[in-house]
């Protein structure tokens, strides 16, 4: 008899925004004539930049080609890329990383959720509430979650709140954890840590022999001076800290696929013994083993990216969909929606009106103004009261969203 991991049966039926492709599905099903637009999903809306195409040609017709045929590559990454990555992202913030610290990927929800694979199942989580569902599935899946509480809390994870209450800003743990993921800008609700904020995790983690996961996908949208868009900007990091970064907003390869992971070598775990191991060392073992590496094709075309003609356009990019936010932001608050993030994030996080739970403004808004927004309660209980709606829309659709809110809402 084949048994299964009944890790899996502790998760929700479905995943949050399978859940919400399922409702707006039976909507439109039964309303047709109705003209549906989504602030629901963070996906990208523009097409690539013209730099990236250009290289995505080239690099087509190289593989057309036996002189410049390319097969398996490296499973960390071509150095045409990472040694890009490394003079764009990081040094021209007085950041030294390693090429052997930088790992090309498909997604940085694949690493996020993978990187939990090189970790002890004994670990105790932390994770900032709300929270991006990945990191909580991918280790509730492991067996390092236990029993779902009615309170819809893993009772092995430790919930951080972040409300309107503490300034979207978590509490340092009051108990040992050994695995922290961060996410800033943040996913769901647009907000950032500054550098004096962020050095609190750095130091916990350094007394505690903790690992911080800093998700970090968002930073090209930081509009604010003084907001780190690294880690690495604080000092220790590079001795507790493992980085994840993507090309899916900046650049729009939410269907191209294209990310990086950044593991330095000074970042140890342990043994049961004690024994210090470099997580890079493990790191490098599991993509090896199960990860034959991004396209050459794909490496190519982000490559594209760190030209100036590529810099350029994804700027013009980013300070679209940032426009599109402003013109969220400022029309709900205009409403007299309570509202967060928006400048520093794609991500607009509203309180629900009324004491309203999310899920239900979720319908009413879908019934009511053709809108799609995600509710908070999928991002963990502290997003309970809470709503997300998304800049990843053409300007007219996000304007048009906007006007429905404002005409049609009923509230």
């Amino acid at each position: 008899m084949v048994t299964i991991n009944e890790n899996y049966l502790k998760l929700s039926g479905s995943y949050l925004f399978a859940e919400i492709g399922r409702r707006v599905a039976k909507f439109k099903a039964e309303n047709p004539e109705a003209n549906v637009i989504s602030l629901g999903i963070g996906d990208v809306t523009r097409p690539l930049p013209q730099a990236v195409i250009k290289s995505l040609h080239q690099a087509v017709d190289e593989m057309a080609q036996p002189e410049t045929f390319k097969g398996y590559g490296p499973e960390q990454g071509y150095d045409f890329l990472i040694n890009k990555i490394i003079e764009y992202d990081y040094r021209s913030r007085g950041i030294e990383i390693g090429a052997d610290e930088i790992f090309i990927s498909d997604g940085a929800k694949c690493d996020t959720g993978n990187i939990q694979e090189i970790f002890g199942i004994e670990n105790i989580v932390a994770v900032t509430d709300p929270v991006y569902p990945v990191y909580v599935d991918t280790n509730v899946m492991a067996g390092r979650g236990g029993v779902l509480k009615a309170s819809g809390e893993f009772e092995r994870i430790v919930y951080l709140p972040c409300n309107a209450e503490n300034g979207f800003v978590p509490e340092l743990p009051r108990q040992p954890v050994d695995m922290i993921y961060l996410c800033y800008p943040n996913n769901p609700t647009g907000t950032t840590l500054s550098k004096a904020e962020l050095k609190k995790w750095v130091d916990y983690a350094r007394e505690n022999h903790s690992v911080i996961l800093y998700d970090a996908a968002y930073e090209a949208f930081i509009r604010e001076e003084g907001v780190p868009h690294s880690i690495y900007e604080i000092e220790g990091a590079m001795e507790v800290a493992i980085e994840f970064r993507s090309f899916s907003k900046t650049a729009g390869f939410t269907g191209t696929r294209c990310a990086y992971t950044v593991v330095p070598k000074q970042v140890m775990g342990y043994t049961r013994d004690g024994d210090a191991v470099s997580l890079n060392q493990l790191w490098n073992r599991r993509q090896t083993t199960k990860f034959n590496g991004v396209s050459y094709i794909v490496q190519r075309g982000a490559a594209a990216v760190y030209t100036p003609e590529g810099q350029r356009e994804i700027k013009e990019l980013i300070d679209y969909y940032m426009t599109n936010a402003s013109i969220i932001r400022n029309g709900l608050m205009r409403l007299g929606f309570q509202v967060f993030g928006g400048i520093n994030a794609p991500y607009i996080w509203l309180k629900t009106p009324d004491g309203m739970d999310s899920w239900t403004f979720f319908e009413k808004l879908l019934n009511d103004a053709h809108v799609v927004g995600t509710p908070g309660a999928g991002f963990g209980p502290s997003g309970e009261g809470y709503f997300r709606l998304t800049a990843f829309n053409s300007r007219e659709n996000t304007i048009r969203a906007i006007e429905r809110i404002e005409h049609r809402l009923k509230l």
